[in-house]
């Protein structure tokens, strides 16, 4: 039998095709995205800057500003009213710290354990598949709705903000402006950024999810351990580990609407992501690879 060839459970003959790592991946995406769990994720992300737009656009029907002065975070409110395209940056400030993370902590803590509580994860790992492909797989689902989920609050903003509020050139932070495509161009950077931001926090509730064989055990204990690790990186006691919690740098995206571009803590907060990957990457790698699949 030649190396291209491996024997299934019941002494087929399979083909190890290159093309079937994407079938994996392709399977995982199709199946998450379709699930009626992700389509309410996503539609409840959609709704926030829905809301926040109606909002908005209410409080200041009488003339006044809305939100409170300055550049950054929640600040973005008071310039939606000017233009419309600030309420993507205050829609994405207001969802990075809580509600981005936890759709993402449920679809990472249920990805290993949900197909363990399900019985189906030992079908899925029948030759050609392998844990290690799909333990890939897995993760760069989990990784693509990140990015999906970005791409709704954004888009749902940018629709709303267009609909209620006039748009124009920007403001920057650093108070020049700049045009109405530099702005779209910033917005969508501004998008990648926080969904790059959620890599970590993805690695470390697909480990959580290999521990377990309770899909709602890995979510519950994904999304607790987000709660403690933001109450901690605001307790200023402990002002010196601040800089090593995933969460940190999250909000660094501001600093992509400032001129010129402020890179040291977008890059920071890249590199700490990017850290947080490997480590519970590879623990998720070491505890799938070793553990007894029984269900």
């Amino acid at each position: 039998m030649s190396q291209a060839e491996t024997v299934g459970p019941v002494g087929a003959v399979r083909s190890r095709n290159p093309l079937w790592t994407f079938g994996i991946l392709r399977s995982e995406l199709t199946t998450t995205l379709r699930r009626w769990r992700t389509l309410a994720l996503l539609g409840v992300l959609a709704a926030v800057p829905v809301l926040i737009g109606i909002a908005v656009r209410i409080e200041t029907g009488d003339g006044s500003s809305a939100g409170p002065g300055g550049g950054g975070g929640p600040a973005f409110l008071s310039q939606v009213t000017n233009n419309g395209l600030f309420l993507v940056f205050a829609a994405l400030s207001v969802t990075l710290p809580v509600f981005l993370p936890m759709a993402v902590g449920v679809v990472a803590g249920d990805s290993i354990a949900g197909e363990a509580g399900a019985g189906t994860l030992r079908y899925l790992l029948v030759a050609p598949a392998g844990r290690t492909r799909l333990l890939l797989a897995k993760y760069a689902s989990t990784l693509v709705f990140c990015l999906v989920a970005t791409v709704v609050v954004a888009a749902s903003a940018l629709a709303v903000g267009a609909l209620l509020f006039p748009v124009g050139e920007v403001t920057t932070i650093s108070g020049t402006q700049i045009g109405f495509g530099e702005g779209l161009l910033r917005a969508g950077l501004i998008a990648v950024a926080v969904a790059a931001s959620l890599i970590g926090f993805a690695a470390l509730g697909l480990f959580i999810s290999t521990l377990t064989g309770s899909g709602i055990a890995a979510m519950a204990t994904t999304v607790g351990v987000l709660i403690t690790v933001q109450i901690l990186d605001s307790i200023p006691q402990l002002s010196g580990m601040h800089p090593y919690l995933f969460p940190h740098y999250w909000l660094s995206f501001a600093d992509l609407l400032r001129d010129p571009v402020y890179w040291d803590d977008v890059v920071k907060n890249l590199g700490l992501q990017g850290l947080y990957a490997a480590v519970f990457g590879s623990a998720a790698w070491a505890r799938f690879t070793a553990k007894d699949i029984t269900a």
